[in-house]
C-alpha cells in the first residue's frame, strides 16, 4: 500500500513538475494598433474592445459588415456621439445601442449577424449594450481589413 502512495504521489509530482515549465498564456491583442478602443477587423466578421493601451477587455465578438455596395469604411475615426434607441430614417429601421464613428452616419449597433448592413457594424445586443456602455465621444475606433 506505501508503494502505491508513492507511486501516486510521485505521478502528481512529475505532473506539477510539466505544468510548472509550461509558459505563460499569450494575452489576446487585436489587429488594431494600442490606442484603438474599439477594433473591427472586416476580413474576419470580429470587433473588440480595449483598454486603449492594446489590451483587450472584450472580444472578440462576430459581427456583420457593410454590403460591398455600402462598405464599412477603413480607417482611424473617433466616437461622435451616441443614441440608445436611433431610428434610421434614411433606412427605416431601429438602430438600438448605436455608438457613431463616423461623420457620415456610420455606428456599431445591435443588429442581424446574418445579414450585411449599409456599412453600420452590427453586433448582438449582449455586444452591443457593452460597446455602448462603454465607448465614449472622443474615443478611438480602427477598421482594418
Amino acid at each position: 500500500m506505501n508503494r502505491r502512495m508513492i507511486a501516486v504521489l510521485g505521478g502528481v509530482a512529475a505532473m506539477a513538475g510539466t505544468v510548472a515549465f509550461a509558459g505563460p498564456a499569450e494575452a489576446a491583442s487585436t489587429p488594431c494598433s494600442a490606442e484603438a478602443k474599439a477594433c473591427v477587423q472586416r476580413s474576419s466578421n470580429t470587433a473588440w474592445l480595449t483598454d486603449g493601451a492594446g489590451n483587450v477587455t472584450y472580444g472578440g465578438v462576430p459581427i456583420t459588415v457593410g454590403l460591398p455596395k455600402y462598405p464599412t469604411p477603413l480607417g482611424k475615426f473617433h466616437v461622435q456621439y451616441k443614441d440608445i434607441d436611433h431610428y434610421s430614417k434614411q433606412y427605416n429601421g431601429p438602430m438600438p445601442y448605436s455608438v457613431f464613428f463616423t461623420t457620415t452616419g456610420v455606428a456599431f449597433h445591435q443588429g442581424s449577424l446574418k445579414v450585411k448592413s449599409h456599412g453600420c457594424v452590427h453586433l448582438s445586443k449582449a455586444a452591443a449594450v457593452k460597446f455602448y456602455n462603454s465607448l465614449h465621444p472622443g474615443d478611438v475606433v480602427e477598421v482594418v481589413r
